[in-house]
């Protein structure tokens, strides 16, 4: 089994294979003893073989039929390692404080966030390989283009933290865009708010983002109530705060 395995489409496989950045990611990531770790996605284990020198509880959730073997065979011998044969978008956190690191694969890097999100009380912190934009777009402040309804969850339950980028030649086969390290750090006092309740408003809030949060809500909430929350019912959605899609969510379920 000593023969790489080519990338497939399907998984958006894009392996990883300068030893540099690796050991910049995994610097970035400082696995300590006694934490639980989530390698995502370890494919041929470029990040696997620096993580499982440093962890005593290393889980590896892998889907690929054909990598699963390689990495039990790889593995078979390190008591600190357990590998889980699924889907991550299956992936239940059982243990607070879990750390989760990996190279997302870019046609799931969304769904797989948001699965995260809903169980963010399980998880310490974060760091992530993802399509520059979607960095971009995950820690974009308030009142700029790219700020959007994966910047308003993410940020709310998360501190977003943009860190390096990855050029394509990092990887084999090499990705036509350039990709980019981000570290998520679970926030310790989220303000309270029903999650799917949340959810569902700020995709109603950006579903047209050249109207007013007026317009986009007309179903939801009246223009007074958006004035007694201090909104401006004129405004557009990408000026609203993490905060102000709270407090909308929080006055429509009371």
């Amino acid at each position: 089994m000593s023969e790489k395995l080519r990338a497939k489409k399907k998984f958006g496989q894009n392996f990883l294979q300068d030893q540099s950045v690796i050991e910049r990611i995994i610097n970035a990531f400082n696995p300590q003893k006694g934490e639980e770790i989530f390698e995502i996605g370890p494919g041929h284990a470029a990040l696997t073989e620096h993580l499982v020198e440093y962890s005593d509880n290393l889980n590896l959730v892998e889907i690929d039929n054909d990598l699963v073997p390689r990495l039990q065979v790889k593995f078979d011998r390190k008591t600190n390692v357990t590998i889980h044969h699924l889907d991550a978008l299956l992936l239940k956190f059982e243990n607070n404080n879990t750390r989760i690191i990996g190279n997302l694969p870019y046609n799931i890097s969304t769904p797989l966030l948001i699965s995260f999100l809903y169980q963010s009380d399980k998880i310490k912190d974060m760091v992530f390989m993802l399509q520059k934009e979607v960095v971009k777009r995950i820690c974009a402040p308030v009142g700029i283009k790219d700020y959007g309804r994966l910047s308003v969850m993410l940020q709310y339950a998360f501190e977003c933290e943009e860190l390096f980028i990855v050029p394509p030649e990092a990887f084999d086969p090499r990705p036509k865009i350039d990709s980019q390290i981000i570290r998520l750090t679970t926030r310790p006092n989220p303000p309270k708010v029903d999650l799917p309740a949340l959810e569902a408003l700020v995709k109603q809030a950006f579903g047209q983002r050249r109207k007013t949060i007026k317009n986009n809500l007309k179903k939801i909430i009246t223009e007074q109530q958006l004035i007694d929350l201090n909104i401006d019912p004129k405004a557009r959605p990408e000026t609203l705060t993490v905060q102000d899609y709270v407090n909308i969510t929080n006055s429509f379920e009371k």
